[in-house]
């Protein structure tokens, strides 16, 4: 396998970033396959491209097992259109589930969709992983030499060979051994026949938490995902932590816990508070919707907007981009319209939710097309006003520009751009996917904020500071701390091949 292994696959051009994944795992309920649909539709957000479910049937008295699997392309609703895939095909008490963006491996390889599932001496055993791992080379190199055939091209799949081939006697002891040898970023539900696992890495990279139905124990991405089940959240997965659940700690209601390792720091994906995170969920040990409103309130600190507009004497009007950037736009606002009373909130921008294929004539550009499917201006709040357009991110900057003209046509009088986030400047190798250093607009410009500007066409663009967004998210004990190797080339994690892989990226 070749270092290049790390570089990014061809990056969309209609989205601006992806998450990789979403995990939801859940034991003991009879309704176990019809929760984790569910679940799984709450973390849509965080995968689009496929998803699938493992189920456990097992029986105490013969003390065996089955596994049912059901797993596709497309969206959650697709994949499981056909009511009886969940009550006929996945039977069992016990399930995990997954929705999948590829960040390592084909994205339309159906090889490649989780959950995986392998069955080896000591029973079944299947998983979900959310993150990258750092030191995927190596490890494939040293299973590869011991004879190990791979059925997939994720990293995901290393994890089940070296649990399947732990010269340790149990399965919690061949899950530890597993996870010592593990580098990244990864939460991860594991099932077996009689049993689910959790677990999170040291740096807790990826949210992960935990809940409870009575007597079902429910695991998920997010917050949402047990909110739709009405499940009661008890915590977080802690960072380097391993939770086993089996029917002994049902009976006692106190989870088993090892530990996967420790370290000095966590290091928290801040971008899980700017954009992946849905705002209804808790990350990290706070909500997301507080801190994103904080996020803006900085942003607005940082960056004021300007008076009314010189045309028929309107309100400057402070819009947002939907939908990530809708409660970063409250808190620019809210803090904004403190010391300056000629401005207005607005919505300038509908989005419409049924984007799918578009159809291009000859001719036709394809990125424009779906920016002009997938928003359309209001404008009678648009023309003849300054606008002030708080939005998450930009990446290339390709669909930004093609935004901005889209707005140009409804006639605004200025374009105020503001980001509630630093330049992106590096790719991520802990789970999200970004393009390749000199794909980024903030590169390309050599990260000279004027020309940035002159080139989307905008009056002013300003991002948050990475110092202003450190002091909006939350500290929850000395170790809190947040992952910014996308705005400062700082990684946390070691990540195999790095050095090389840059130096290719330089060289192609």
């Amino acid at each position: 396998m070749k270092v290049k292994k790390l570089s990014r696959k061809k990056f969309s051009e209609t989205k601006s970033i992806h998450s990789n994944c979403g995990v939801f795992g859940i034991f003991n309920n009879s309704d176990a396959s019809v929760l984790t649909y569910y679940g799984l539709h709450a973390l849509q957000h965080r995968g689009q491209e496929a998803a699938g479910i493992v189920t456990s049937d097992y029986d105490i008295k013969t003390g065996k097992g089955r596994f049912n699997i059901h797993k596709d392309l497309g969206l959650v609703l697709s994949v499981f259109s056909d009511d009886k895939i969940l009550t006929d095909v996945l039977k069992g008490n016990s399930a995990i589930g997954h929705t999948r963006y590829s960040t390592t491996g084909s994205g339309d390889n159906t090889n490649n969709i989780q959950p995986f599932k392998v069955n080896f001496k000591d029973g079944n055993l299947a998983l979900s992983h959310n993150g990258n791992l750092t030191n995927t080379k190596y490890l494939r190199d040293k299973l590869q030499n011991e004879g190990t055939i791979f059925q997939t091209s994720t990293d995901s799949e290393l994890v089940l060979h070296l649990i399947a081939k732990s010269r340790e006697q149990d399965i919690v002891n061949k899950i530890l051994d597993a996870f010592s040898q593990v580098k990244g970023a990864y939460s991860i539900c594991i099932l077996t026949d009689d049993k689910l696992f959790a677990v999170r890495d040291p740096y807790g990279v990826r949210p992960f938490c935990f809940g409870r139905i009575d007597d079902s124990y429910v695991f998920a991405s997010e917050t949402c995902a047990l909110d739709i089940v009405n499940a009661e959240y008890i915590r977080d997965v802690r960072p380097g932590e391993i939770i086993m659940i089996d029917l002994d700690v049902v009976k006692s209601g106190k989870e088993n816990s090892y530990s996967a390792g420790e370290t000095k720091k966590y290091k928290h994906c801040v971008f899980e508070y700017i954009y992946f995170s849905r705002p209804d969920s808790e990350v990290f040990g706070e909500k997301v919707d507080k801190v994103r409103r904080k996020i803006g309130k900085n942003l607005a600190i940082q960056s004021p907007s300007p008076g009314k507009t010189n045309i028929e004497d309107k309100k400057t009007a402070v819009i947002n981009v939907p939908d990530s950037s809708n409660t970063a736009t409250l808190g620019y606002f809210n803090e904004i319209v403190k010391t300056n009373k000629d401005v207005k909130h607005e919505i300038g921008l509908i989005r419409s939710h049924y984007v799918g294929r578009t159809f291009i004539q000859p001719g036709q550009d394809k990125r424009k097309m779906k920016v002009k499917t997938k928003f359309n201006t209001v404008k009678g709040v648009v023309n003849g006003r300054k606008l002030v357009i708080v939005d998450d991110s930009i990446v290339r900057g390709t669909t930004s520009k093609l935004l901005v003209d889209l707005i140009k046509k409804a006639g605004p009088e200025e374009i105020h751009l503001k980001i509630s986030s630093p330049p992106i400047i590096s790719p991520c190798f802990y789970g999200m996917d970004f393009p390749s250093s000199e794909e980024l607009i903030a590169n390309q410009h050599h990260q000279n904020i004027e020309e940035i500007r002159k080139e989307l066409g905008v009056t002013s663009l300003e991002y948050l500071s990475t110092e202003n967004l450190l002091k909006s998210v939350p500290y929850i004990n000395e170790k809190t701390d947040y992952c910014t190797a996308c705005f400062t080339k700082n990684y946390p994690i070691p990540i195999e091949g790095l050095d090389e892989m840059k130096k290719d990226q330089f060289d192609d």
